[in-house]
């Protein structure tokens, strides 16, 4: 039997001091000193085998926490577990309190091919940290070999072939960064994606210095809702294409695991077309796709293949198998505006599932840490901009049969 953590980090733009990420925004030396020991502090907390990191500018900045982590967790270890001169040294208590270091060798970092590293318009990319190390080199999916085109079909009762539209998707807004992963003696599938936020895309004419829905002072709407549109059509064909890719690894018969922030809630349709469709609980009440008169509905051992066919590839919500066996009310990563909600996700296909008979493995625990967050929208709760504005989410899952043991 195997035990193993697997958790999402989103940590609020890592960059080096006095390097100027977005327009007038970087760190003071002791800010980026604080902003360092405090991701490390909560790596340490989080003690995750597997780790994936969402807003990362620069790898060099990561590796110096990691090694920070490492440092303090050496430190811990020295201070907690007893060694083996003590004759209860082999105690499981102290087992657990022991932190594994992360070194450099199952680092994987992918960079945004949008950045240009020019000063206040930089990009942020992806990494994954592992303990276990990858098989094979991890893999970054940005730049699409093809662009993806999603052509609208017209609507009932259009005359003639008229063109309907179509989104044209050319390159993801951020990396998905893939890993095939060793846990014990399975290959583990993990995806790490920040999909595009919900930050409006507004469009500066050719020659302005701005676009013109950026100017609050002249609120224009429409124009405002129109760049929420582009960026939930954006975030919608990212997170297509990070599907199609998961698809890839459940038909070869891997085991797959999704992590990051989704910029979207479980229920959102974003997040919905990662996890793949809920099927109904009976398809023979259906009108068959070919009917040709009231009574054509699907066999019922058409009901069970189709059943089969949409469950085999779904995704699981490890927060929404944690809340199933758990009596906690609310689990939250983001807190915005009076708003306290999951953005940052963990999921997990069938073979991690309780039910499923032939699961290899299945989550413990949910775990997350968000009492660092603060609502902006009360005066009594300042906001601190050097701690991150998510929260750390881990799953604490367990691979194999107890007869392992």
């Amino acid at each position: 039997m195997t035990r193993f953590t697997i958790a999402s980090f989103n940590v609020k733009n890592l960059i080096g001091a006095d390097k100027e990420y977005y327009e007038f925004q970087k760190y003071t030396p002791e800010e980026y000193a604080w902003k360092q020991d405090w991701m490390a502090d909560q790596l340490l907390t989080m003690d995750a085998d597997i780790v994936g990191f969402q807003e990362i500018f620069e790898e060099d900045a990561l590796k110096d926490v990691i090694a920070e982590a490492d440092a303090l967790g050496q430190a811990s270890n020295a201070a907690s577990i007893p060694d083996k001169s003590k004759r209860y040294h082999r105690k499981a208590i102290f087992r657990k309190l022991a932190y594994t270091p992360y070194g450099t060798g199952g680092l994987a970092f992918a960079p945004n091919t949008a950045d240009t590293g020019e000063a206040g318009k930089r990009r942020p990319g992806l990494a994954i940290v592992s303990r276990f190390g990858f098989v094979g080199t991890p893999e970054v999916i940005q730049d699409l070999p093809e662009p993806l085109e999603i052509p609208f079909s017209a609507l009932r009762g259009s005359d003639g072939d008229d063109d309907a539209g179509h989104y044209r998707l050319s390159r993801l807004s951020r990396p998905i960064l893939k890993a095939r992963i060793p846990v014990g003696e399975q290959v583990v599938t993990v995806f790490n994606c920040h999909l595009k936020s919900k930050l409006g895309e507004l469009i500066t004419p050719a020659g302005a210095d701005f676009p013109p829905a950026a100017d609050l002072t002249q609120y224009d709407a429409a124009a405002r809702a129109m760049g929420s549109l582009r960026a939930a059509l954006r975030r919608m064909a990212e997170a297509w294409v990070l599907r199609r890719e998961i698809i890839a690894e459940l038909e070869a018969g891997n085991p797959v695991m999704v992590l990051g922030d989704f910029n979207d809630g479980e229920h959102a349709v974003s997040s919905e077309i990662i996890s793949g469709e809920v099927p109904f609980k009976n398809y023979s009440w259906m009108l068959r796709h070919d009917a040709q008169t009231g009574r054509d509905r699907y066999s019922k051992t058409e009901n069970l293949q189709i059943r089969e066919a949409i469950n085999r590839v779904r995704l699981h919500s490890a927060e929404k198998l944690f809340v199933r066996k758990s009596s906690r009310d609310m689990v939250y990563t983001s807190a915005f505006g009076g708003n306290f909600e999951s953005i940052d996700q963990i999921y997990m296909s069938n073979h991690f599932h309780p039910d499923d008979k032939d699961k290899i493995g299945e989550m413990e625990y949910f775990s997350v840490l968000n009492d660092h967050l603060t609502d902006g929208s009360h005066a009594e709760a300042p906001y601190n901009k050097l701690a991150s504005d998510h929260g750390q989410i881990i799953a604490h899952m367990v691979m194999g049969d107890d007869d392992d043991a």
